[in-house]
């Protein structure tokens, strides 16, 4: 499984973004997708997730009513829609794909599958 996300850039605060990530043809139909993210010095942190099967999608308090996630079930491709985007969201973001539970979804370690990250710099 292949995964390559795209869409970073610089943005002022309260400024949008969207970020991609698209699949490989091959990965698997049950396979939940998720973004997480990593601050220069900071542990790399749950941002969102959609559960495949179910529809239903995650959020880290710190993004709720900012950030949607959403599929584009065809193109087996998820989407970071950031609104409201504030200076403390500046890090690398990272799509994930694995098989979770939903005890599962916002832990890192349950996604085997990574994409090469990519930046998002908000400016103050």
């Amino acid at each position: 499984v292949q995964l390559q996300a795209s869409g970073g850039g610089l943005v002022q605060a309260g400024g949008s973004l969207r970020l991609s990530c698209a699949a490989s043809e091959h990965i698997s139909s049950d396979y939940n997708r998720a973004w997480f993210r990593q601050a220069p010095g900071k542990e790399r942190e749950f941002v969102a997730a959609f559960r495949w099967s179910t529809g239903n999608t995650f959020y880290a308090d710190s993004v709720k009513g900012r950030f949607t996630i959403s599929r584009d079930n065809a193109k087996k491709t998820v989407y970071l829609q950031m609104n409201g985007l504030k200076p403390e969201d500046t890090a690398v973001y990272y799509c994930a794909a694995g098989r979770t539970i939903v005890s599962t979804v916002r832990r890192a370690a349950s996604y085997p599958y990574w994409g090469q990250g990519t930046l998002v710099t908000v400016s103050s």
